[in-house]
């Protein structure tokens, strides 16, 4: 079995589940709790669980039909569950030291579930947990944020904000040349084998001679964690990032970093340029847009979204945003906009710089409409749905959305049914004649390989609206699976 993809959540360490007093939890066989982490729990009283586990469940369990311990806990571990809670009663007195051997063998973590704690409660202590988790890490971003762009507003720049994100990453950062000689470093230095590596790796993302090159790349060397980063309009700067451990914010504040760096390092700022780069510093230090809209000029101006390999289009503005997937420039709206090899663009309608954030979105409508036609380039033309996209195009960005749930079938019934039943479990299980649980599951398994937050609205309505344009496409719904 291929290894489980993990859910898109904060997991939460089992040693703080143990450590919450009024759920009285004990862990009583297994590996080390430091060892293990839950994404999501789940209860079953199936015999065989493996086909109701996406991977990384605390699975939760009284033990009604526990006739062979070992396979059981085998069938766990087979579909990556993180650990198993064995409720003590009704069913059982004790832990079945069965069980408890079983757990050792195979490295699961066995949890006694008091008789006095509910399930319910267990899983209410998880997603509590991750909301703290979430809340933490949202807190160590935007504070890492501040201090970046604070760092950057000094005499000397460029080495305050490198030792100001060595500080956040608990790590080192080095900015490398480009023939991949360190320039500036802060932080703790590693061993010899992760700064060769980290040094090698700047070749990752340095564009070569005609050749495509990412504009970041992770890796590991001994128990480092790496990073690397294309500085844009630098002229072959790449910085380096190398830690100890990795958290999810991580990649978000290095990409701050990395602007930064962009603007500091670029080679002439003139007047024009120099306001702009005062008016990104003081975003990031928390001021309104409005105030510091007059900094970019009176425009109009026009945002434009492009997708592709290779270098990435500057089309001759400075005001260029490079990730992983999108490509963001902002540009004059008098400057003309045309297609570029091996990109895909959307461009917006013009507008004031205080009415960006709507061009923006703009842009990415038109992006996506373009992807979706295997057009070079898409400008926005109007309002509505209807003036977005005819069904035919319609279709194929659905087809683009979904791709991922695989051709049509249970997840995709599941999912129309559940998405027209305003969410309602019960009413979405009579429907398609299963068990709640099993609506449950595939509906955790969408979010999953779509990676998104069916919670959001905005995700629920594009979902429903890409069902609808696919239904019927792919014939006959199958049969959902009892």
């Amino acid at each position: 079995m291929p290894d489980p993809a993990a859910p898109p959540t904060s997991p939460v360490p089992l040693t703080a589940l143990l450590a919450r007093r009024d759920l009285g939890l004990r862990l009583l066989a297994g590996p080390a709790a430091e060892e293990s982490a839950v994404h999501w729990v789940h209860t079953s009283e199936m015999a065989d669980p493996y086909p109701y586990l996406l991977g990384g469940e605390l699975l939760l369990t009284a033990g009604v039909q526990l006739s062979d311990p070992d396979r059981y806990v085998e069938r766990i571990v087979a579909a990556g569950g993180a650990a198993l809670g064995f409720g003590v009663a009704p069913v059982y007195d004790t832990v079945p030291a069965p069980l408890a051997e079983a757990c050792d063998r195979h490295g699961l973590p066995l949890v006694e579930v008091p008789p006095g704690t509910p399930f319910t409660a267990v899983a209410r202590a998880v997603w509590g947990l991750m909301a703290e988790a979430r809340h933490h890490e949202l807190r160590r971003v935007s504070g890492a944020q501040q201090g970046l762009a604070a760092a950057a507003a000094r005499p000397d720049p460029v080495p305050a904000v490198l030792r100001q994100l060595a500080t956040r990453l608990d790590g080192r950062t080095v900015l490398f040349a480009p023939d991949g000689t360190a320039l500036r470093a802060a932080g703790r230095e590693p061993g010899p084998e992760v700064s060769s590596a980290l040094a090698a790796m700047t070749r990752v993302v340095r564009p070569g001679s005609g050749r495509p090159a990412p504009a970041s790349a992770t890796d590991t060397a001994g128990s480092g964690h790496l990073a690397a980063y294309s500085v844009a309009g630098s002229e072959g700067l790449v910085l380096g990032v190398a830690t100890s451990h990795r958290e999810p914010g991580d990649h978000t504040i290095a990409g701050v970093a990395v602007v930064l760096l962009s603007l500091l390092t670029a080679p002439q700022q003139g007047a024009d340029e120099a306001a702009r780069s005062s008016a990104l510093v003081r975003l990031l230090l928390g001021a309104e847009p409005a105030d510091v809209a007059p900094l970019l000029g009176e425009g109009p101006w026009t945002v434009v979204h492009a997708h592709g390999e290779g270098t990435p289009p500057q089309l001759g503005s400075p005001l260029v945003d490079v990730r992983a997937d999108t490509v963001r420039i902002l540009l004059p709206a008098g400057h003309e906009v045309t297609g570029h090899p091996g990109w895909t663009l959307g461009v917006s309608s013009a507008t004031t710089p205080r009415d960006l954030a709507a061009a923006d979105a703009q842009a990415g409508r038109a992006l996506r409409r373009a992807e979706a036609t295997r057009t070079p380039l898409v400008r926005h033309g109007g309002t509505g749905i209807a003036a977005l996209l005819d069904p035919e195009e319609a279709a194929a960005h659905a087809r683009t959305l979904l791709a991922t749930l695989g051709p049509e079938g249970p997840l995709h019934e599941t999912l129309r049914n559940w998405l027209a039943l305003h969410g309602s479990w019960d009413r979405t299980a009579v429907a398609l004649g299963v068990h709640r649980n099993t609506v449950r599951q595939r509906i955790a398994r969408c979010a999953a390989l779509l990676g998104a937050d069916l919670d959001d609205m905005d995700v629920r309505a594009e979902l429903w609206f890409a069902l609808r344009w696919t239904e019927g496409q792919a014939g006959s719904h199958h049969s959902a699976d009892r």
